[in-house]
């Protein structure tokens, strides 16, 4: 049986970047290795001269010499070849040189193109995006106190302002209009059919005769005077009071009683007739056309009615001022409860690790979706920054970025110059 496969292992850390450098020490940093590289290249023209000189009498210095030649000439070389990028060496004007200068534009184009395409795919993004656990690096810092606090503020100040920039009548019109419109395009019959339907699950509607069957009792109790005053109007004028009196309790008497007999009987026939008739207004509310158009007839009326358009404004005029009240006596206990909300939304995430991960992926793919199908305007960005560039600029500042690491190319040709003139001599030396 052969050996399990070891599970793979997460890819090592990168090592941190260096600190960057401001532009006066990359300047300083840059002149010190072009003196550098210069020094040698004149230290090497110098041991030339010398060695020149004194090979006729001492011919061992013939090494010598041909060391510091071929020193001299790979120095003088990568010198050219260097200060060509930027601009024309000694300012002669000879062909292809001041490359950085002269070719800017197809440079930045080429810039922008390499960036685009090896730098803004999804992949890339999606990854880098991921490594940097933006979900849970907001989730951190809502849940800081400081933190939720601060940005409670931000949020009750930003809607306060928000809400005073906008005009008044605009946004009236438009609650009201909104509001409307949505109401305008809702059947209403249907729509109260079903809310009745609701209702009458498990017998909930009988809640609404006990309800009438309480008020039409306190509505009896509290008209005694007048439903005795109006027996007496309408009773003949030859019936005694004592028989309108007494008539009158009768009919109190009765009522009370049929109440209380209902209330307490699930099954008295009255609450089987309610049952019957609410059901049926249910049922034409869902069908009858007829009830459906007295419906929309009255919400029309009901929403033409100035007092809707008042409403409307009253809710804004309502919610400004309570902004404005809000923001201008806002302190940390006012801004509490939105606080600790926000806070509380940072802690919910913190302690849920999968919906973090998925805010998390959720973030990360939406962030470089939209990175990658917008990339090719940073290309053009790059091209055309380059392009306004001045060409003395454009050269001063890439000379800036990558100079000094050019400078050790000629400290390199100076040593590896001399370390070929050497061996070279040597050889020709064996070859006599």
């Amino acid at each position: 049986m052969s050996a399990p496969l070891p599970a793979p292992t997460a890819p090592p850390p990168l090592p941190p970047l260096p600190p960057r450098k401001d532009e006066a020490t990359r300047r300083a940093e840059l002149a010190s290795m072009k003196r550098a590289a210069t020094g040698l290249l004149f230290l090497a023209l110098g041991i030339f001269l010398l060695a020149r000189w004194f090979e006729p009498s001492i011919p061992w210095l013939g090494f010598v010499r041909a060391t510091a030649e071929a020193a001299l000439v790979g120095g003088l070389a990568d010198w050219f070849a260097v200060t060509a990028l930027f601009r024309r060496p000694l300012g002669l004007p000879i062909p292809h040189t001041a490359i950085i200068q002269t070719q800017k534009e197809r440079i930045g184009r080429v810039l922008g193109a390499f960036v685009q395409n090896h730098f803004l795919t999804r992949e890339i993004l999606a990854h880098r995006l991921h490594t940097m656990n933006v979900a849970e690096r907001a989730a951190r810092w809502l849940s800081e106190p400081d933190n939720s606090r601060r940005l409670a503020r931000h949020l009750a100040v930003g809607v306060a302002q928000a809400m005073k920039s906008v005009e008044d009548a605009q946004v009236r019109a438009l609650i009201h209009e909104a509001a409307v419109s949505r109401l305008q395009a809702m059947q209403l019959a249907p729509l109260l059919g079903n809310l009745l339907s609701v209702v009458a699950t498990d017998q909930r509607h009988q809640v609404l005769l006990d309800e009438a069957l309480r008020i039409a009792g306190e509505a009896l109790q509290k008209n005694r005077d007048e439903l005795g005053r109006r027996i007496k109007e309408e009773s003949p004028w030859w019936v005694p009071s004592a028989v309108d009196t007494a008539f009158q309790k009768k009919i109190e008497g009765a009522s009370q009683r049929l109440i209380e007999e209902v209330k307490s009987d699930p099954y008295h026939p009255l609450r089987l007739k309610f049952d019957i008739a609410f059901r049926q207004f249910i049922e034409r509310l869902r069908s009858s056309q007829e009830v459906q158009a007295r419906a929309e007839a009255l919400k029309t009326d009901l929403l033409a009615h100035p007092a809707v358009h008042e409403f409307a404004g009253s809710l804004w005029d309502r919610a400004r001022d309570a902004a404005e009240r809000f923001t201008a006596d806002a302190d940390d206990q006012a801004l509490e409860p939105l606080a600790r909300g926000i806070g509380a939304v940072g802690s919910s995430l913190l302690a849920n690790p999968a919906r973090l991960a998925e805010l998390d992926e959720a973030l990360s793919t939406f962030a470089a979706g939209v990175l990658e199908r917008h990339r090719h305007e940073v290309g053009l960005l790059i091209e055309d920054t380059v392009r306004r560039w001045d060409p003395e600029v454009a050269a001063d500042r890439l000379e800036l970025a990558v100079g000094r690491d050019l400078q050790f190319i000629r400290l390199n040709g100076t040593l590896v110059g001399g370390l070929a003139g050497l061996i070279i001599y040597s050889l020709s030396l064996l070859m006599q």
